[in-house]
């Protein structure tokens, strides 16, 4: 698989990595056998690029990817966050401290089975605590070896930009795909400028663009997308008009809708480096896929003319999630 420079001054990884959220959490029961060699069958097809974070499970999914890629460790580049305030197993809001940062970098080495994070997301902004004072306690993580690379997710461009002036940020994460484009105007010209990359996470919308997902009235009561405002009702039904854009693109070029929507992503620029999840080999398979499917002028515009920027029916997320879209904030 190729390759693509994690930020100016940070190690080239896979073009697309694998986010490993959904083998812990959110997305229905865990299945940690077939996560494991979902983990195993990346490393075969060259993915490099694992990203998780403390609180899914909370604390599972870190101890999960540990058990794999910790015998794999000068073979891949390790992502995992910090920045929520766990109480019983549930996150309850925010904790941008800095003793906090220092508390869940140690923790994680631990159930990683690694020395060192080589990236390490402040998963969400806390609005108690400026940002320079979280990323400076990050900047004293690198300092100690702890730490190789600092990211932000879901910031603004503002926050990417004060961060970024107290200690360089190698990458912003944030959610990005055909039909969530909040952050094209402001936040990737910010991150261009700087000499950041940008990893979307969700590229393939939680499943939706994928064409294989049931609405979301249908979903499991443990999978959270049957709250998701875009899988609902006339939502859901406006919405499959993207799909069935992709699923044209894709019909010409014996592609599947998912692989037309990350070869979108990777198209928009060499900065790009989704991190597509999924906890079973079969979808794996199908999203590396995508890294060899060349999208033309004409299949570019005719995705543009289907899903145009703010086309998109329905909100990101339910009324109230501590998960507030970064397009949102003032």
């Amino acid at each position: 698989m190729k390759k693509r420079k994690l930020g100016r001054n940070g190690p080239a990884v896979s073009e697309l990595g694998l986010g490993c959220m959904g083998m812990s959490w959110a997305y229905g029961t865990p299945d940690d056998a077939e996560s494991v060699a979902t983990l195993e069958r990346a490393l075969e097809l060259g993915v490099d690029f694992f990203d998780t974070a403390e609180v899914y499970g909370p604390y599972h999914n870190e101890t999960l990817v540990g058990r794999v890629l910790s015998r794999h460790r000068d073979r891949v580049t390790i992502a995992t966050k910090f920045g929520f305030r766990i109480e019983d197993g549930v996150p309850k809001g925010m904790n941008g401290r800095p003793e906090n940062a220092r508390a869940v970098a140690e923790a994680s080495l631990k159930r990683l089975g690694v020395d060192v994070i080589d990236l390490f997301y402040l998963h969400r902004v806390d609005p108690t605590v400026p940002v320079e004072e979280t990323v400076g306690g990050m900047a004293e993580l690198v300092k100690e070896g702890k730490v190789r690379h600092v990211g932000l997710s879901e910031a603004t461009a503002a926050e990417v930009r004060r961060g970024h002036a107290t200690h360089p940020i190698a990458a912003l994460q944030s959610e990005y795909s055909i039909w969530e484009r909040g952050v094209e105007a402001e936040i990737l010209p910010t991150l261009r400028e700087l000499g950041i990359a940008f990893v979307p996470f969700s590229p393939l919308g939680r499943g939706f663009l994928t064409g294989t997902l049931s609405r979301g009235e249908e979903l499991p009561q443990n999978d959270y997308r049957h709250t998701a405002p875009r899988m609902l009702g006339e939502n859901f039904d406006i919405n499959m008009r993207v799909v069935d854009a992709l699923k044209a693109v894709g019909d010409a070029k014996g592609a599947s809708p998912a692989q037309v929507a990350l070869a979108w992503v990777l198209a928009q620029g060499d900065d790009m480096i989704p991190i597509p999840g999924t906890k079973r080999r079969k979808y794996l398979e199908e999203n590396v896929g995508a890294a060899g499917i060349v999208l033309g002028a004409d299949d570019l515009a005719a995705l543009e003319k289907a899903a145009p920027a703010g086309s998109t029916a329905g909100a990101r997320y339910a009324a109230n999630t501590f998960a507030r879209p970064a397009s949102e904030k003032k």
